[in-house]
Parts: C-alpha cells; structure tokens; sequence
C-alpha cells in the first residue's frame, strides 16, 4: 500500500486501515468473509467440499448459491426463496441480477425445452486462434490409438511452460468435454518434462476440437435426480507403469 500522491505523514507515523480496499491481499478475504457472514445469516449452509457454494434444503425446496470473486450464480427449485435471497443480496451488498445465465467463467449456458446446455466453445475458439490452429484441418478423434507415449521419448520441449499452460487450459475444458479425458489424462503424465512427441499429441487434441467447437453437455428433465455420463476410458493401456 503506498500514500496518495500529494499526503506526508510525519516520521514514525504509521497508515490506519478503516475500510478494505481493492488491490490489497486482505481485502478478497475480508470481502468473502462478510459475505459468507451475510449469506449464513439468511439460512444458508456453507458446502464442506467447496467453500465458495452454498445451499439450503427446506420443504419448499432447494437452493444453491455459488460465488466467484464477485460473481454470484443461483439456482434451485425454491423460487419463492431465490426471490427472497435476491432481494437480500440487494440490500446487503447492491448487487444486481442479471437475468437468466448465459455465460460464466468462460462456459456458456443455453436452456431450450429439452434442457440446459453448457458449452465452451468461445473458449475452444480462443485456444485455437492462441496457438495458430484456427485454421487447420480437424481430426476425427482426440488420440491416435496405435501411437504410444512414453516419458523419455524424443527431444525436450523448447519451452515447457507453454506445454503446461496449454494442457492446463485444456484440462479445464473437460469440464464440457468429457470425450477428451482420456486424452488429457495421457498428456498430462508427461507435464515435468514434456517431449515433442507429447507436444504433438496435445495439437492432435486441439485438431479434434476444431472439428467440434461447440459440443457440449445436454442436462435433461428425465423425472429423476440421478445424473448418468459415459465417456472414453482405457485403465490398462500404459505399457511403462
């Protein structure tokens, strides 16, 4: 923290800080500490796996509350206390509601009769404009199956930093896009010391993505709470462990 341009204090003196402020380590946590203060006091509960959600079961339903810095996503099937929390939020913090959700930290949510929608595909978009793919000719699957991938094959990557940022972004993705997990639970063996071979099978992964920017998951009403996935898996395909 440094002084306004303009005020000297006198030597020996000290700052007293009465309000957080924004670009100070403390303020995110003091921030976060009131509103979750705030938000307990309404009823909710704070998730023991994840302290940034928050939830309430009653008889009229269910609510859930998830907050990012200073984003706030909610949803439930109590909507008379979705209301009730809205208006709370208002005049406690002056937040403001902004409709219906249609894009959050980079995932973008469409609702349609026949469910809600997620999807990354401004995200894959991005990831193949920053690595010079945009244009290039897509593959038909993420992983070549007769190709095998092993620590110490070929020469060292030029920059193992770029590698784990990709694969990093990339791992990310799987949150909309379980088909490239296996994929990614290949690449992301070789992290420490990545080899051309393995640069170039995690290209191959944005190859395939190009084919198929906006895949993404299709949550439907099927009368139950249970949520069923399948996707591409080989638990005895390493040769090397």
């Amino acid at each position: 923290m440094e002084q306004s341009p303009g005020f000297v204090t006198h030597r020996g003196m000290v700052c007293r800080l009465k309000k957080e402020l924004y670009d100070l380590k403390q303020s995110p946590r003091a921030w976060f500490g009131r509103f979750s203060a705030v938000i307990i006091k309404f009823g909710l509960v704070r998730s023991g796996v994840d302290h940034t959600v928050f939830y309430r079961h009653c008889q009229q339903g269910t609510i859930w509350l998830l907050v990012y810095v200073d984003d706030i996503v909610i949803t439930g099937s109590d909507d008379q206390g979705i209301s009730n929390l809205k208006l709370f939020l208002q005049h406690n913090f002056n937040t403001k509601d902004l409709g219906q959700l249609k894009y959050f930290l980079g995932i973008e949510v469409a609702k349609s009769h026949t469910g809600v929608c997620i999807s990354q595909r401004k995200f894959v978009l991005d990831l193949l404009f920053e690595t010079g793919l945009l244009g290039c000719k897509p593959m038909e699957n993420p992983k070549d199956p007769n190709v095998k991938l092993f620590p110490n094959q070929g020469e060292l990557v030029s920059d193992p930093s770029k590698y784990r940022r990709l694969v990093g972004k990339l791992n990310y993705l799987t949150i909309t896009r379980p088909d490239i997990s296996y994929a990614m639970s290949v690449v992301n063996q070789f992290l420490e010391s990545p080899r051309t071979q393995h640069w170039n099978a995690v290209i191959r992964i944005l190859r395939y993505l190009k084919g198929s920017p906006g895949h993404g998951l299709l949550y439907q009403n099927h009368g139950h709470m249970k949520i069923q996935g399948y996707t591409d898996a080989d638990w005895a395909g390493s040769v090397y462990d």
